[in-house]
């Protein structure tokens, strides 16, 4: 599905529960951020998410925390690499789709667990190490 097709499946609330992956979320995510400004993207892709997941029977997947700073990954990784497409972005950087989460470099598994952090953004906290 190409992203225009992506999109507007995801905004109008049809896509499938089944086809909903991380790779598709983070697609997603990628999309939100290559259209909108950051906070317009955070704005956007957060009430689409909760939307889908409402009527996807899956509400209480909703995770504030993942979902903003997934955002604010991919945001900022674009914007230094300027991809045109979400193939070449994610070549780039695949560790987006690892297992264990990226978000493991910047939290501690105990915060991503908290349900404060599943209900409100919480800043890394998490020492990263110097390049």
């Amino acid at each position: 599905m190409n992203d225009l097709n992506l999109f507007r499946t995801f905004e109008s609330g049809v896509l499938s529960r089944e086809a909903f992956s991380h790779k598709v979320h983070v697609h997603l995510a990628w999309i939100y951020v290559s259209r909108f400004t950051l906070t317009e993207a955070i704005e956007r892709f957060r009430a689409r998410l909760i939307n889908w997941a409402k009527l996807n029977g899956a509400d209480g997947l909703y995770h504030e925390t993942i979902t903003w700073a997934y955002l604010m990954i991919i945001n900022e990784r674009q914007r230094r690499g300027a991809h045109t497409d979400f193939e070449s972005f994610l070549g780039d950087n695949e560790d987006l789709l690892a297992k264990p989460s990226v978000l493991e470099q910047y939290y501690t598994r105990e915060t991503l667990d908290s349900d404060y952090a599943k209900h409100h953004y919480v800043m890394p906290d998490r020492a990263l190490k110097a390049a």
